[in-house]
């Protein structure tokens, strides 16, 4: 059997990590400041993620969610107190998608309309609800059309009034920052009016926090520099280091009812060992302040590098945008200078670092960027 083709791949083979280095079957060392689509939080092989993950699979890795297991409120009770939302409710997943996915459906159980309003660039997955709210039509099936969706500028407030009128409009999901979009950013002044106007017209306000969230942006979530509360948050990447685990962070104005969601691996003993294991090193390492620390350092030394058009970022997810297409930066990165990084279109380099880099690593990366561009 082989396996289908849908991914393009560079002929490395990555094989042992740790913190901020991975190394190929050959034994090449490389920075990692990609940290493989910002899933990597606290760092490759971190000792204690190693050892909560071994030990609960010494004891058990998984039962159904028809028992009781006390770790998916440890999990909760964590999440609660790092993120400043002890008054909101958790449902527990395994992907990014499946919570926009579960987002899209509890947004619209609440208030009984279907259309969505999304925006230009999303991206926010690519099951049935999530691929249709993204904003590239090459990935859509026909078999996603159904759910009726309008995407609209980032940070044009007057073109959410005119959609929300019309009084159909469920939910409006968007991005802490655009990731595949660019490192884009709705304002903090669009995303209050946007909390005002969908309080205004029954709209439930959806914040994609996946590669955003998790003090990636220098804060827990990307939206706290607005100082907005949404009425769902959805989590993901990094919030497992690279074990599969979701969460769905839900209003106390949302009432559940049994059977309302479900999961079948969601939420599951070994996936929560993984979660409570990563807000414990986030917390003792302090990763969200060295996010923004570091990110700082970084913004401010790539804008004295020369060829670049744009640097956009907060905290560890930030994008290096060129005038010209960056295929031979970013491949000379790779395999003269060994360093992971990631795309976003064809002109842009995105830099999406485990938290746990340090400034001494920064200023390696700094250096490698600085010759790839020469």
């Amino acid at each position: 059997m082989n396996l289908f083709d849908v991914y393009p791949l560079f002929n490395i083979e990555i094989v042992k990590g740790k913190g901020c280095h991975v190394w190929d079957t050959e034994g090449t060392e490389y920075l990692d400041l990609y940290g493989g689509h910002a899933v990597i939080s606290v760092g490759h092989s971190h000792p204690e993620y190693v050892a909560a993950i071994t030990d609960q699979v010494n004891k058990l890795g998984f039962y159904s969610n028809s028992v009781i297991n006390s770790l998916q409120q440890k999990l909760a009770d964590k999440l609660g107190k790092a993120s400043g939302y002890n008054d909101y409710a958790l449902f527990l997943i395994n992907s990014g998608a499946e919570a926009n996915e579960n987002a899209l459906k509890l947004a619209s159980f609440h208030n009984g309309k279907k259309r969505v309003i999304a925006f230009k660039k999303a991206f926010h997955g690519r099951t049935s609800a999530a691929v249709r709210v993204t904003d590239n039509p090459s990935i859509i099936a026909p078999v996603n059309e159904d759910l009726p969706v309008t995407y609209l500028p980032l940070n044009d407030i007057e073109a959410i009034e005119t959609e929300l009128k019309k009084g159909d409009v469920s939910s409006i999901i968007i991005e802490g920052i655009q990731g595949v979009g660019g490192i884009q950013f709705p304002t903090d002044t669009f995303l209050k009016q946007l909390r005002d106007i969908c309080n205004q017209y029954d709209t439930v306000l959806i914040l994609d926090e996946i590669q955003s969230g998790y003090g990636r942006s220098g804060k827990f979530f990307a939206h706290q520099y607005a100082d907005i509360r949404p009425d769902i948050i959805t989590v993901g990447k990094g919030i497992g280091n690279g074990f599969p685990l979701a969460g769905v962070l839900i209003s106390p104005i949302f009432k559940p009812s049994y059977g309302m969601l479900g999961t079948t691996f969601g939420g599951n003993h070994l996936a929560c060992a993984a979660g409570i294991a990563v807000l414990d090193i986030m917390e003792k390492e302090k990763l969200v302040d060295n996010a923004a620390k570091v990110g700082e350092y970084l913004m401010n030394e790539l804008q004295l590098l020369p060829g670049i058009k744009e640097i956009r970022g907060r905290g560890l997810m930030i994008g290096i945008e060129f005038q010209d297409s960056i295929k031979t930066v970013r491949n000379k990165l790779l395999f003269e200078e060994k360093v992971f990084t990631g795309i976003a279109g064809t002109n842009t380099i995105r830099l999406l670092p485990p938290l746990t880099l340090t400034m001494e690593e920064a200023a390696e990366a700094i250096k490698r960027i600085k010759k790839a561009l020469l």
